[in-house]
C-alpha cells in the first residue's frame, strides 16, 4: 500500500511538472503586448482575438490613438473598440465603462493606476484612489470584465456611450472624431443597452454606430442617468437627441465584492449585441473565456515554430511580431450595416499603403484561408461602395496615402495561387482604380491626379503627393498587368506593362546629390524640372524653397498632405521600383554605382527604418549579386532599432506592418509583395518550421550559424544544390527543407542568379 502511494505521488508530481513545462512552452506566453506600446509604436495593449472586433482596454485621456498611455497617466475609463499602431488622428474609443465607489453624483471618475499586469488576452489594473481591481479578457464581439471592489466598499459603475477618442471642439476638424448622438437605457436590474454614434476620425469617415448590451451578475440596487450635463434620478433611459448620455449604477455593498460584466458590441443593433453575448459567452466563467482566447492564438502562432535553442528575447520579438500582424484588419462578418451580404466583411484597413508590403504576405503564408476572406471582403467593398479600400475604418473608405495599393494585395494573392477568389472581378476592380477618377475628395479612394497621370505619364507637382503617387501608380499598373496576363487579357497586359514604366518620367538623370546621380524629382505639368518650389497659398507673394533629395518633411506652413513625397524623401522613393530594380541599377550607373548609392543611403542615415517607403531597400543588394551585403544591413537595422522593450518598435506599427517586417527578416525570408518569390537573407533563427495549411511543412535550417559565421556558403533545397538568394512561393507551399550552410566570410552563393524581374 505504501509502495502504491509512492508511485501515485511520483506519477502525480510527474504529471504536474509535465503540465507546467507544457504551459511554459506554449507560444502565446512569448507574446508581450507591451512591445511597441511606448514611443512611436502605438500598439494596442488590451486583449483581442485574432482579427477580433472587440478590443477593450483603458483610455488614458481622449488623446492616444490606441487608448493606452504609460503610468502615471490617469485612466478615464475602459472602452470596447480600439485600433493598433496607428498614426494620424484617433478613431473609436466607444462605450466606456469605469468602476468606482461612492455617490452617484459626478460623471468624471478618473483614477490613477497603482499597477498593471498585461499579457496576451488579459489586462489587469488596480486603482490608487479606491483599490478597485479591474481584469479584462474578451471573445470576438464581447468584452468580459471581472471587477473586484475592496471589502465593505460600495460597488459602482459608470457606463458612458458619449465618450470617444480624439474629441475636438472645432466642428469638422480634420481627422478629429465628432459626436453625432448616443442613447442609454436600463432594461432590467441586470441589463443596460444603448449606442454611440460618431463621425470623422483619422479617415474623415461618415458616421458609424456602435451598439452595446451590458449584462451584470449582480442586480442594480440604484441608478441615475445623465444627459447633457444633468443627472436624472427617476429616469431609466435617455433617448438620442444629439446630446451625450450616460448612466451611473450602484450594486450596493451586499453580496460578493466581485462584479462580473459582459458587454456585447454590434454595428447592427442592440439586440444583435445581446445575441453576441448569448452566442459567445453564455456563462460567467472569466477563466474559460481567457483560456479559449489563448487557444485561438496558440493555433495561429504555432504555424511557425522556432528551434528550441532560440533565445527568449528572439522568441518574444518574433511571436509578438506575429501577434501584432493578426490584430487588424478586423473581422466584422455578420456585422455590416451597409449592405445585405453573407460574404466576408473586414474593416479597419489601416492602411493598405502600410500593410501590403509585409502584413498581407505574412498572413498569406501562415493563414492563407484568412487572406482569401480579407481579399473577398475587399472585393465586396468594391462591389457595393464603388472602389477598393486603401484605408478604411468605421465602415467607410478614406486615406489614400499614395497609390491604389489594393492592386498589390490582389496581385499577390493571384501570383501565389490563392483559391476561392474571383480574379475576373478583381481585375475589374483594379481597372476601376486605374481608369476612373474618384472626383471630389481624392483622399478617400481611387487615384488622385489620375487625369494628369494618364495624360502626362506622371503626376505633376501641385497635386498632393505627386511624387510617391507616380511611383506607386507605376507599380500598381504592373500589378494590373500581372493579373491581366494570367487571365490572358493581353490587350490590358500590354497597356499596363507600358504604364509601369511611368516612374521614369520623373527620373532626373543629371541630378546629383552626395555623389549619386539620378533621382525622382518634381516636374510641373509643362514638363519643366523644378529646383525651387512654391509653398503656401498666397495669390500675391510666391515664396519658394529649394527642393533637394534629402528633404525629409515640408516646412510647417505647407499642408502635410500636399507634399511631393508623402512620409519620405527622394532618396527613398528613387529606389521604390519593386518591379524593375535592374533598370534602377542601370540608371544609377551600373552595379558598382548602385552599390555606392545604397552604401551612401544607409551610411548617411538617409534610410528611415521607422516608415514603410524604405522597407524593401535593405534587400536591394540582391539585385547586384551581393545578398551578403543585404544580410549585413538587415542585421544591423534589427540590432539597432528593434528589441523587447516597451519602445521596441522604431515607428508606428501600422496594423502590424512594422512587426511583420521584423518577423519575416528573423526567419530569413522577405517578400516582394505582388510577386511570387521571397528574398533569402541570413536568418536570426537557427531553424524555423512553417506548418502549412494542407498538412505540409517547410523547414529553413542553418548549419554553423553564429555571430561569426553569418554568411551563406551554400544551400540545398530538398537535397539539391540551390544557388539563388530567392525562393518561389510555390516551392515553399509544396513543403520541404531549405538548408543554409553558413561561413565566416561571403561566398559566391546567390551572386549569379538574380531575383526575377519583369
Amino acid at each position: 500500500m505504501k509502495l502504491n502511494t509512492k508511485i501515485m505521488f511520483f506519477l502525480g508530481m510527474s504529471l504536474f511538472f509535465s503540465t507546467t513545462i507544457n504551459a511554459q512552452n506554449q507560444l502565446h506566453n512569448y507574446v508581450d503586448p507591451m512591445i511597441g506600446s511606448e514611443g512611436d509604436g502605438r500598439v494596442f495593449i488590451g486583449p483581442s482575438c485574432p482579427y477580433g472586433m472587440v478590443k477593450p482596454s483603458p483610455d488614458c485621456t481622449v488623446r492616444p490613438n490606441s487608448g493606452w498611455l504609460p503610468l502615471p497617466t490617469e485612466v478615464t475609463g475602459f472602452s470596447q473598440v480600439h485600433v493598433s499602431g496607428t498614426g494620424g488622428g484617433q478613431k473609436y474609443g466607444n462605450i466606456q465603462i469605469m468602476p468606482f465607489s461612492g455617490a452617484l453624483d459626478k460623471l468624471d471618475q478618473t483614477s490613477y493606476r497603482a499597477e498593471e499586469n498585461i499579457k496576451l488576452g488579459y489586462y489587469e489594473t488596480v486603482f490608487k484612489e479606491n483599490q478597485i481591481k479591474t481584469e479584462i479578457t474578451t471573445a470576438e464581439k464581447v468584452s468580459f470584465y471581472r471587477i473586484t471592489y475592496p471589502k465593505n466598499a460600495s460597488k459602482e459603475l459608470k457606463i458612458d456611450p458619449g465618450f470617444f477618442l480624439g474629441e475636438n471642439p472645432e466642428p469638422n476638424a480634420r481627422e478629429a472624431q465628432q459626436f453625432v448622438g448616443s442613447q442609454i437605457e436600463i432594461v432590467s436590474d441586470t441589463e443596460v443597452r444603448g449606442y454611440s454614434r460618431i463621425r470623422g476620425g483619422w479617415n474623415n469617415g461618415r458616421a458609424y454606430t456602435v451598439y452595446f448590451w451590458a449584462v451584470f451578475d449582480q442586480p442594480i440596487a440604484k441608478h441615475v442617468t445623465w444627459k447633457d450635463g444633468k443627472f436624472y434620478a427617476n429616469q431609466s433611459a435617455q433617448f438620442d437627441s444629439g446630446k451625450k448620455t450616460a448612466a451611473l449604477l450602484s450594486f450596493g455593498t451586499a453580496g460578493k465584492q466581485e462584479l462580473n460584466v459582459k458587454i456585447g458590441i454590434s454595428f447592427l443593433s442592440e439586440l444583435k449585441a445581446k445575441n453576441n453575448i448569448e452566442t459567445e459567452i453564455p456563462h460567467w466563467n472569466f477563466n474559460t473565456v481567457l483560456s479559449a482566447l489563448e487557444n485561438k492564438w496558440e493555433q495561429l502562432l504555432s504555424r511557425i515554430k522556432l528551434s528550441a535553442d532560440t533565445s527568449n528575447e528572439y522568441k518574444k520579438m518574433f511571436y509578438t511580431g506575429l501577434y501584432h500582424t493578426m490584430i487588424m484588419p478586423v473581422n466584422r462578418t455578420g456585422e455590416n450595416p451597409l449592405w445585405e451580404n453573407d460574404g466576408p466583411y473586414y474593416d479597419d484597413f489601416y492602411t493598405i499603403w502600410d500593410t501590403f508590403r509585409t502584413s498581407s504576405p505574412l498572413i498569406t503564408l501562415i493563414d492563407s484561408k484568412r487572406q482569401v476572406e480579407i481579399v473577398n471582403a475587399m472585393l465586396n467593398i468594391y462591389k457595393h461602395d464603388g472602389y477598393l479600400p486603401e484605408g478604411r475604418s468605421g465602415n467607410d473608405n478614406g486615406r489614400t496615402q499614395g497609390g491604389s495599393n489594393a492592386e498589390t494585395v490582389l496581385a499577390d494573392a493571384f501570383v501565389k495561387n490563392l483559391k476561392g477568389i474571383d480574379y475576373e472581378l478583381a481585375l475589374k476592380a483594379m481597372l476601376k482604380d486605374a481608369e476612373v477618377p474618384p472626383g471630389g475628395n481624392e483622399e478617400k479612394e481611387g487615384r488622385a491626379g489620375l487625369v494628369d497621370y494618364l495624360r502626362l505619364g506622371y503626376v505633376p507637382f501641385g497635386v498632393g503627393r505627386a511624387g510617391n503617387c507616380t511611383m506607386d501608380y507605376a507599380y500598381n499598373d504592373y500589378n494590373i498587368a500581372t493579373v491581366a496576363k494570367g487571365l490572358n487579357r493581353m490587350d490590358i497586359y500590354d497597356r499596363y506593362m507600358k504604364q509601369s514604366n511611368n516612374w521614369k518620367n520623373l527620373w532626373r538623370a543629371d541630378y546629383e546629390n552626395k555623389g549619386t546621380k539620378g533621382f525622382i524629382m518634381p516636374k510641373d505639368a509643362a514638363g519643366n524640372w523644378l529646383d525651387d518650389v512654391v509653398f503656401g497659398e498666397s495669390k500675391i507673394q510666391k515664396p519658394t524653397y529649394k527642393y533637394t533629395p534629402t528633404i525629409t518633411e515640408s516646412p510647417w506652413y505647407v499642408c502635410h498632405w500636399c507634399v511631393f513625397f508623402y512620409e519620405g524623401t527622394s532618396w527613398e522613393y528613387s529606389l521604390s521600383v519593386p518591379h524593375d530594380l535592374p533598370e534602377v541599377v542601370r540608371k544609377s550607373g551600373g552595379e558598382l554605382a548602385f552599390q555606392k548609392r545604397l552604401d551612401t543611403f544607409f551610411d548617411n542615415k538617409l534610410y528611415d527604418v521607422s516608415n514603410e517607403p524604405s522597407f524593401l531597400a535593405p534587400t536591394m543588394y540582391h539585385w547586384i549579386g551581393k545578398p551578403y551585403l543585404s544580410s549585413d544591413r538587415i542585421m544591423g537595422i534589427i540590432n539597432e532599432s528593434f528589441n523587447t522593450s516597451h519602445a521596441g518598435l522604431p515607428g508606428n506599427d501600422d496594423s502590424g506592418a512594422m512587426s511583420s517586417w521584423l518577423a519575416f527578416h528573423m526567419i530569413g525570408l522577405y517578400p516582394n509583395a505582388g510577386q511570387p518569390y521571397y528574398l533569402l537573407n541570413t536568418p536570426l533563427i537557427k531553424e524555423t518550421t512553417l506548418q502549412l495549411e494542407d498538412g505540409k511543412s517547410f523547414k529553413i535550417t542553418t548549419k554553423n550559424l553564429s555571430d561569426t559565421k553569418k554568411y551563406v556558403k551554400s544551400a540545398l533545397l530538398n537535397g539539391k544544390p540551390f544557388n539563388q538568394a530567392w525562393i518561389l512561393h510555390e516551392d515553399i507551399v509544396k513543403g520541404g527543407e531549405l538548408i543554409l550552410e553558413m561561413d565566416s566570410k561571403p561566398s559566391a552563393w546567390g551572386t549569379t542568379i538574380l531575383p526575377p524581374t519583369k
